[in-house]
């Protein structure tokens, strides 16, 4: 592997953890952009979590890589419909607020760019 994938990975993989760490650290971060019609929202921002940790490490791990790669795709599909919600409804997370303005929308195409 090159070393420029080989950073990336590690890179991936660590924000994957740190990001999935956050659901349990402060799951009424991720509350707001959850659509209304979905139900459980505590349990599903804890279920993406375990997820996130589960897809960063597996990346880590050589022999788990392709399907944690995989993982992520599925999770990064799961998740839209909350990022499009949090677009359209124009939610305001964290204090001082993340995702601003037009980030929002920016944010939806990147997940397309990070399932390549």
């Amino acid at each position: 592997m090159s070393r420029a994938k080989t950073v990336s990975v590690w890179l991936m993989g660590a924000f994957y953890v740190i990001a999935g760490l956050n659901h349990f650290r402060a799951p009424e971060f991720y509350l707001p952009i959850m659509p209304p019609y979905l139900p459980w929202h505590s349990e599903l921002i804890f279920l993406s979590g375990v997820a996130e940790v589960m897809i960063g490490v597996g990346l880590l791990v050589p022999r788990a890589r392709v399907l944690a790669a995989w993982g992520a795709i599925a999770l990064l599909v799961a998740v839209y419909p909350a990022n499009i919600h949090q677009a359209l409804a124009d939610v305001q997370i964290g204090n001082p607020p993340h995702s601003v303005g037009a980030l929002r929308w920016i944010r939806l195409p990147i997940q397309f760019v990070l399932m390549a």
